[in-house]
């Protein structure tokens, strides 16, 4: 038996990409789980594709990141619907393919309010509900770019590595509550992330030039759930491009020279 069976799965982001693959390990792994995304017929698909048999046990709860007035009350809804949470995956988010140059402030603001101001409040609105029951997992998909930035993704590195150090506070500060905090730092999936990514002036980019073969979003979400099964702290997923987060750190110089050459767009 998975340790994840019956776990109550809270995730964002699960209409699609890695959101939707770790759906399917989840129910795969009898958990129940609330699918949270903005699109609500998308988590309706990612439900009627799980097995019938643990439908039941599959809520559907749309919200938008970046409506954070609303995320209080959806969280307190989010724990009615199974009188607790376990787990809350913070998938939800936008990607970014744009010159620093070409971008205009209001893409950088959109980014930050959905990436780090949408993803903290949805925590800090779940957080008293871990306090109280003296347990609880947060699990937030970040990006290697969470640990270095790169061309065409300032904004979108900005609000990873935002992410990286609220919850280095969070798991620092609550560990006497039994709180776990995982990040995820996911390299090349294959997700729409690319394809939807904003591009200077608000717009999407629609089309993905990046060079490099890409994981599959299932293989990415075995690694997740191992994860999250282990509570491990923090974990790098993907190809050779894993390497960059070491060559950064003991490299740095090095590691400026090259990536200022690599076709990451």
């Amino acid at each position: 038996m998975s340790n994840l069976t019956d776990k109550i799965i809270w995730i964002t982001g699960a209409s699609s990409g890695i959101g939707e693959a770790l759906t399917y390990e989840f129910a795969n792994q009898n958990a129940k789980v609330i699918l949270s995304a903005r699109r609500k017929e998308e988590l309706e698909r990612v439900k009627a594709n799980c097995p019938v048999s643990v439908q039941n046990n599959i809520f559907i709860l749309p919200l938008d990141l970046a409506h954070t007035a609303m995320l209080q009350n959806i969280t307190a809804q989010a724990i009615r619907l199974f009188g607790h949470i376990d787990i809350l995956v913070n998938n939800g988010g936008v990607g970014q393919r744009s010159l620093i140059l070409e971008t205009s402030l209001e893409v950088d603001k959109q980014i930050m309010e959905v990436n780090f101001f949408g993803t903290i409040t949805l925590t800090k609105s779940l957080l008293p509900h871990f306090i109280q029951r003296q347990q609880g997992h947060y699990v937030t998909v970040t990006s290697l770019t969470g640990k270095f930035g790169t061309p065409f993704r300032s904004a979108y590195a900005a609000s990873k590595h935002a992410l990286h150090g609220f919850f280095d506070a969070l798991r620092a500060e609550h560990w006497k509550d039994n709180i776990k905090v995982t990040m995820i730092c996911p390299g090349f999936i294959q997700t729409n992330l690319s394809v939807k990514a904003l591009t200077g002036e608000r717009t999407q980019n629609d089309k993905t030039l990046t060079h490099y073969k890409k994981k599959s979003a299932e293989w990415c979400a075995r690694k997740i759930v191992v994860a999250i099964e282990r509570q491990q702290e923090e974990v790098y997923i993907g190809g050779k491009e894993v390497f960059a987060v070491y060559l950064k750190r003991f490299f740095p110089t090095v590691f400026s020279k090259i990536i200022r050459k690599v076709p990451v767009r």
